[in-house]
């Protein structure tokens, strides 16, 4: 049976009263035992001085023996007490009561102790006592006692004096605490209203003001989540949406084309149908390919950590898959700086990923005037600065104008030789830019080495201690 789960007020209260009213107590006692303590002292030492003073009136008889030389007047002059009455014995060395009151016994005592306080019973009376020991004239002793009902009263009076004022004061401490606690607790109570209210479909920040850093960074943390949610479910939208509009066009035109051939009894327009709809096929796999690789994207940013890579490696391997499109498009795919490793800090599908598109812009963009062979190049190089790769994909096609740079690496954006030739969809560049962003890469578009064709390079940051000479990037 699972016991029930108390609140943070409930919990902060007993952590912090029980503890005090412990603290209180003890201190209240041990305050009031050493308050005793030494009110006992004041009252041992008034009954001693009684003893001293009866002790001073014992004197040698005529008969060579002790007596003592006060009356009975006398003796109660002398140990007259308006609030308690007084009890005086003296004995001998040999036991024998010299005077005082007789039902008064002698407690057993060495003869040579210093005064002994003790308690003592009479007449169904508790009495407190001293007993004086003395060698001159002869050895005696003196026993005191008295009535202990005021000191009870004075004891019981000092319990209330000291605990009272300090109990009252607990409960005002408390009640101070209490509303304190609710204070500060308030903001949770708030936070936990504002975010059970919330509609499923409201990200907005949470506004809670509290006067505690921990309210504050627990309400931050829940606003940065939420800001990551409504981020996710931006990009998951604007994907749906981008793949809704993107692929009407080629599945309408891939329909069209199925209707037309098959109101067609030739077998040659059928034939030449099919090539179109095998056509818009590919246009729209390579747009599906696109989207899920900004989806990618996302995801790579929350989840995918950098590694250490040997991009000649990554390099080598997007070569190959290239290598059979090259050879039936009729395109020199090559690469320079593949000799020795060179190793970034990166992540391999980020990697590919740039790779990919930047060899399929070439592939589709890069095309050279009539008469000039396609040339598609992968380069790693050093970097201008210290501890820098430079990965870079240049062509010899018609190349994209300064003015277009910045523009193409936008979604939906195209150079000219896009737009001419109406493939494509404007994604390739804005997802190397996004993947580059990823990886704390810089992208630079530029004019090829040849002053013809495109050239895109992307620096990445090599290991650390490494340089920006090839000997020291790539060992």
């Amino acid at each position: 049976m699972n016991r029930p789960v108390r609140s943070l007020r409930q919990r902060l209260l007993q952590h912090v009263i029980v503890p005090l009213a412990v603290t209180w107590l003890v201190g209240s006692l041990l305050a009031f035992g050493v308050a005793r303590y030494f009110t006992q002292q004041a009252f041992d030492r008034a009954l001693l001085d009684d003893a001293y003073a009866v002790a001073s009136h014992v004197r040698h008889a005529e008969d060579g023996g002790l007596t003592l030389g006060l009356s009975a007047n006398e003796m109660g002059t002398l140990l007259f007490d308006q609030n308690e009455r007084l009890y005086f014995a003296v004995y001998l060395d040999d036991g024998r009561l010299l005077a005082g009151h007789p039902g008064l016994h002698l407690p057993l005592t060495d003869g040579s102790a210093p005064p002994f306080f003790t308690e003592i019973a009479l007449q169904n009376q508790s009495l407190r006592a001293v007993v004086l020991s003395r060698q001159k004239p002869a050895a005696y002793k003196v026993v005191v006692a008295q009535t202990t009902r005021s000191q009870v009263q004075f004891f019981e009076r000092l319990l209330v004096i000291s605990l009272v004022p300090q109990l009252l004061l607990l409960l005002g401490l408390a009640w101070w605490l209490r509303r304190m606690i609710q204070q500060d607790v308030q903001p949770l109570t708030d936070l936990e209203n504002a975010v059970a209210r919330r509609d499923v479909r409201d990200l907005t920040p949470v506004n809670v003001t509290s006067r505690t850093s921990e309210v504050q960074r627990l309400s931050g943390a829940i606003n940065a989540l939420l800001l990551r949610i409504d981020q996710s479910v931006r990009a998951q939208k604007e994907f749906a949406g981008n793949v809704a509009h993107e692929l009407r066009t080629p599945l309408a035109g891939v329909r069209a084309l199925a209707e037309y051939a098959l109101s067609q009894s030739d077998p040659q327009v059928w034939q030449e149908q099919l090539r179109s709809i095998a056509q818009s096929q590919e246009r729209a796999s390579h747009l599906i390919d696109q989207l899920l690789a900004l989806a990618l994207a996302e995801e790579a940013q929350q989840s995918l950590q950098p590694q250490r890579l040997a991009l000649d490696e990554v390099v080598r391997d997007c070569l190959m898959r290239h290598l059979h499109r090259a050879d039936s498009l009729g395109v020199d795919l090559g690469a320079r700086g593949l000799d020795v490793p060179a190793w970034v800090l990166a992540q391999r599908a980020l990697l590919e990923g740039v790779l990919d598109n930047l060899i399929d812009n070439a592939f589709r963009y890069g095309v050279p005037p009539e008469g000039v062979t396609p040339n598609v190049t992968v380069e790693i190089g050093a970097g201008p600065q210290v501890g820098q790769v430079v990965l870079s994909v240049q062509d010899n096609g018609p190349g994209i104008t300064c003015t277009q740079r910045e523009r193409v690496l936008s979604r939906w954006a195209q150079g000219d030789a896009g737009e001419a030739l109406r493939q494509g969809s404007g994604l390739g560049l804005a997802i190397v830019a996004e993947y580059a962003r990823i990886l704390g890469g810089q992208l630079l578009l530029d004019t090829a080495d040849d002053s013809r064709g495109l050239k895109v390079s992307l620096m990445l940051a090599a290991p650390t201690g490494s340089a920006h000479s090839p000997e020291s990037v790539w060992p």
